[in-house]
């Protein structure tokens, strides 16, 4: 039997799970034999993070996962930068790739930019959450301030489940030009502060932001804005592709 603070292992034996959705769910540690996985679609944004690897029949394929992401989005793989310079080169990389998805964006028929694609956010929303996410990682952990978030910001999904007041942030949607503004201000903050910033200031100890008794460094806490930037940009670009009846069947 499993401890009593642990789930209870479930076993499926001859099962049909085919079509099955799972959304924010622990699937860590399944082994799954003689399965048929055809047309299997596993997005999993933390694959790549400390090591951690998905095996294939017998073969660890996190890795080619990740130099596959790479080749498809020049610039991706400097979001491990470790110095200034490093870190101005990824930046600029991140606002190159979003200026050429705005560009494909602005060709699109109107509304596109509001369409969600199997219940996720938005390509509007998606702009939001990344206001909200250098809200938290770099004017609330970095510069330490107290209130830094814009009400135009988009929330994660859990943000009130994990016992966050939501009421600041704006409950109606705000037109696309408005996102775009915010937006930019953002992306401009993000700019500056790496503009100025030294070796020294990439090791200074910031509070974290969902767990102020635990400290980050200022270059993990830039490491965390990169990593939101390229994911959410992936999902962009693959529900793009989709809305424009460009992506896979």
């Amino acid at each position: 039997m499993s401890p009593p603070d642990q789930p209870q292992v479930q076993v499926f034996v001859d099962a049909d799970l085919s079509g099955a959705r799972f959304v924010r769910s622990d699937l860590s540690g399944v082994v799954m034999r003689a399965v048929h996985v055809t047309g299997a679609d596993i997005d999993a944004p933390w694959l790549l993070e400390g090591g951690n690897s998905l095996w294939v029949n017998g073969v660890d394929v996190a890795p080619y996962v990740d130099a596959e992401l790479d080749r498809r989005f020049p610039g991706r793989s400097l979001r491990r930068a470790t110095d200034p310079d490093g870190l101005r080169e990824a930046w600029a990389a991140v606002e190159a790739a979003w200026a050429t998805t705005l560009d494909r964006v602005g060709t699109m028929p109107p509304g596109a930019v509001d369409v969600q694609v199997d219940g996720e956010w938005s390509f509007a929303q998606t702009l939001r959450h990344l206001v909200m996410a250098t809200d938290t990682w770099l004017g609330r952990a970095v510069l330490g301030r107290e209130q830094p978030y814009h009400p135009i910001g988009q929330p994660h999904a859990e943000y009130e489940l994990d016992g966050y007041d939501a009421s600041f942030f704006s409950r109606t949607e705000p037109s696309f030009d408005e996102v775009l503004e915010v937006r930019a201000g953002r992306v401009a903050m993000v700019r500056d502060f790496l503009a100025a910033a030294t070796t020294e200031d990439l090791a200074v100890a910031r509070r974290h932001p969902w767990a102020p008794e635990h400290s980050e460094s200022t270059l993990a806490c830039l490491h965390t804005i990169l990593e939101e930037e390229w994911e959410h940009h992936r999902y962009a670009v693959r529900d793009l592709d989709t809305v424009g009846g460009t992506g896979r069947d």
